[in-house]
């Protein structure tokens, strides 16, 4: 189990526009990563060192965005003026998520431009959406694709922020009481309001970006 990537939602002026300005803040070129049909949403990826990823999504006018939860979690965040969605940890088998949580994950999929396919699984967001502090599972089918692999840059996750319950958290990832990650810093405030992903910190080159 591990931080596999953070979603930032498209703010007013839409995908293209959010990812470059996020891009020029933490020095990343953007990837244009395609559309996401089962979920009614499409995205960009900001590849990170370390196997993790950025990813800039905004939700399409398509029945699929209304049906699934991403597409509705994607829209109602990009209404709110776009910003941190949530976060996303990667498991090598899903089927004990499932077991522990009692739903079953759903297939996701997109094409990338150049037609290769990219297939996982994933589940939670349903909690996301109702306890935006919690992050969502996913299990890649091949890990070989994964969006980060090529990614020729040295920025990486830092630390994430986050407004909400570290109890909470831990219980929902099936972690000890203490339980921490030793590559990413967690902060925890207290929520004013709805909890969720305040900021990422990002390490790079030329000293920490927030966003």
């Amino acid at each position: 189990m591990r931080v596999d990537h953070v979603s930032y939602a498209a703010e007013h002026d839409g995908l293209q526009a959010t990812a470059e300005r996020l891009s020029k803040l933490i020095g990343v070129d953007p990837v244009d990563g395609g559309i996401h049909p089962r979920f009614g949403t499409r995205n960009v990826i900001l590849p990170l060192a370390h196997d993790r990823y950025v990813e800039v999504v905004e939700v399409l006018d398509h029945p699929a965005s209304d049906k699934a939860p991403f597409g509705q979690a994607v829209r109602a965040r990009s209404e709110n003026g776009g910003g941190w969605l949530g976060w996303v940890v990667a498991v090598d088998d899903i089927k004990p998520v499932e077991e522990r949580i009692g739903r079953q994950s759903v297939e996701g999929n997109r094409h990338r431009p150049d037609g290769v396919e990219l297939r996982w699984r994933q589940l939670g967001v349903k909690g996301l959406i109702s306890d935006p502090q919690l992050p969502f599972f996913v299990q890649w089918e091949d890990r070989s694709l994964h969006p980060s692999v090529g990614a020729h840059t040295e920025v990486t996750i830092e630390g994430l922020q986050i407004a909400g319950d570290p109890a909470r958290v831990r219980e929902w990832l099936d972690l000890p009481p203490e339980g921490t990650s030793t590559v990413i810093d967690f902060t925890f405030v207290a929520p004013h309001g709805t909890p969720g992903l305040l900021a990422v910190t990002f390490a790079t080159p030329t000293g920490t970006v927030t966003v």
